[in-house]
């Protein structure tokens, strides 16, 4: 007990003796404790940073992801089935929807014969094309048309040149295979190179050729069924073929037939019309086409002409080629119109309607712009385009023919590209007729695209 007396002061003093030490690690231990906690806390603060970001881009790939199912993202634009590259978007896309489009505006100065024609600046078009593909075997493709801005009496024009709303085709495709597809609904008709294929990229001219605007009244659509596909016979064989509603003769002038479409608006089909379209493109010369198309079927419609019924059987063909060789382009289209009772419907409508209508073109282009920029991929090409049309060409006996529809119209002009779906276009154009009434010559300007 009296050693424990005395060890006891000892032990007390050498704990004090201890204690800075001891209260000195203690705070090492808390700061070691802290800058962990620290650290610690950085870390998952990065962790969370990381996360918010990871979550994030998974959010905005989900929201593409469902985006892109309703609107795909858009492959390189690519002519499909005769249509033009922006209107074969539908074709193009893994399914959904499609948008695309062209527009072209104008400016037109008459020079000779103007006989009162004022000079005019128009935009021409401005076209929507709207598709969905539903899955790999069925899909839907439309165009929808605006011309000339508005529809309103504006620039001293009525009717059809103030401007109108349009669907140009509408129409539901059933792929099955390669070499066979039905097609239904609201139609291009498959005729010449510019009724199915007529943004303005793709063509020269700031305007139309009038062999394919008058003979073969582009922009035609009617309603009705067929089959398309292609083949291969030592080269590509593409075709299509529809039945449709026929033409309306009551409608028909001494100017052609143009005014005879129905377009797919409530159209009559007391009658109805075949047409087809082959084209080749043989192997053995690469960029070479060659092919025809053809409308048969009755026009009278069952409507009354002077209490007569006539059938007006109407027959309309053409044949065409094209070569496309590096910067050359070469075209050729003739085309011809044959119509039964013509002195029938010519007695009702109240002029000459043609028994035979015909015309034909040539056109060359040259891109010049590879030889004078290396490696360019713009273009700059000078093209020049004869045509001889006759809407009068054979008339009934006992009405006169009007000398003033037969046509030659000689064109020349330049197409100048910076990129492949933009156009600036300009031209001449000059019209002779055989008639006393001249058509004024004129001067153009363009612009056009396509997306």
């Amino acid at each position: 007990m009296k050693q424990l007396r005395i060890l006891l002061p000892l032990i007390l003093i050498t704990s004090w003796s201890f204690c800075p030490l001891a209260q000195a690690d203690e705070r090492a231990e808390l700061e070691m404790l802290k800058a962990r906690i620290q650290a610690l806390e950085a870390k998952l603060n990065e962790q969370e940073k990381k996360v918010e970001e990871k979550t994030s881009t998974l959010a905005t790939e989900i929201q593409q992801s469902r985006l892109g199912q309703l609107i795909p993202e858009k492959k390189e634009l690519k002519s499909q089935w005769g249509l033009g590259p922006a209107a074969s978007g539908v074709y193009n896309v893994s399914s959904g929807l499609s948008i695309g489009g062209y527009g072209e505006a104008n400016y037109r100065a008459f020079v000779d014969d103007a006989q009162g024609q004022k000079n005019t600046a128009d935009l021409l078009r401005l076209i929507t094309y709207v598709g969905y593909k539903f899955n790999d075997h069925i899909l839907f493709n439309s165009e929808i048309e605006m011309e000339h801005a508005n529809t309103e009496d504006i620039g001293g024009t009525s009717g059809e040149e103030s401007g109108e709303v349009e669907v140009e085709f509408a129409y539901l495709d059933f792929l099955m295979e390669k070499q066979f597809n039905v097609r239904a609904g609201s139609v291009l008709i498959p005729m010449g190179f510019i009724n199915e294929m007529h943004e303005p990229p793709y063509f020269f001219g700031v305007r139309r050729p009038e062999v394919e605007t008058v003979l073969i009244p582009s922009t035609w659509n009617e309603i009705g069924f067929g089959f398309f596909g292609q083949g291969e016979a030592a080269g590509k064989v593409e075709y299509r073929t529809y039945l449709v509603n026929g033409l309306r003769a009551s409608r028909f002038e001494d100017s052609g037939i143009r005014e005879g479409r129905q377009l797919s608006n409530r159209a009559l089909m007391e009658d109805v019309a075949w047409t087809g379209r082959l084209d080749y493109s043989p192997n053995f010369a690469p960029g070479l086409l060659v092919g025809g198309s053809f409308w048969l079927g009755n026009s009278g419609q069952n409507e009354d002409f002077n209490g007569s019924h006539p059938n007006v059987f109407t027959a309309i063909g053409e044949a065409h080629a094209q070569y496309r060789y590096r910067q050359l382009s070469l075209r050729a289209l003739g085309s011809w119109t044959g119509i039964d009772d013509a002195a029938t419907v010519s007695a009702a409508n109240g002029e000459t309607i043609a028994s035979r209508m015909d015309g034909w073109y040539v056109e060359a282009g040259y891109d010049i712009l590879p030889h004078l920029v290396r490696g360019t991929r713009q273009a700059l090409a000078p093209f020049v385009r004869y045509e001889h049309l006759d809407t009068q060409a054979a008339v009934p006996s006992g009405f006169q023919r009007n000398s003033s529809l037969d046509q030659q119209v000689y064109t020349i002009g330049l197409s100048y590209k910076p990129i492949d779906r933009v156009v600036i276009k300009a031209d001449y154009r000059n019209f002779q007729t055989d008639g006393p009434t001249p058509t004024a010559d004129e001067v153009a300007v363009g612009l056009g695209f396509v997306y």
